[in-house]
């Protein structure tokens, strides 16, 4: 996933710092600047600039161990919380806040017994 932010240096220090995600690695300077954090399977790479924050059509959907204790610590750090842990009909718990950019981000608890947990190869 490739993330153009509005102000490259905040949002680094917020998907850094803020939600904790790893740097896998980092290149060039100020407006050549970029980062890229893992993200599960894939990577979330920071990089570029954008004109305007992103439009309510796009989100980012990340699994967390536990989605009420990642919510308390989100919110006592100022994050932009959207909607507080909830399980949804779906069988997930889930939470939404807001990147620095606006950014939807669904934070995710897969309980132990959901089908999404279970191995389908049989």
């Amino acid at each position: 996933m490739l993330l153009n932010p509005t102000d490259f240096d905040r949002s680094f220090e917020f998907y850094n710092r803020t939600l904790g995600l790893y740097i896998f690695r980092e290149w060039g300077r100020g407006a050549t600047r970029g980062a890229a954090f893992f993200l599960g399977g894939g990577y979330l790479e920071l990089s570029g600039r954008a004109p305007a924050p992103v439009d309510g059509n796009v989100g980012l959907w990340l699994q967390v161990r536990d989605v009420d204790d990642e919510h308390e610590r989100l919110a006592a750090a100022g994050v932009d919380v959207v909607e507080p842990p909830v399980d949804k009909p779906w069988g997930l718990r889930e939470a939404r806040v807001r990147d620095p950019d606006g950014l939807l981000l669904v934070l995710v608890q897969v309980p132990d017994d959901h089908p999404l947990r279970r191995d389908t190869r049989g």
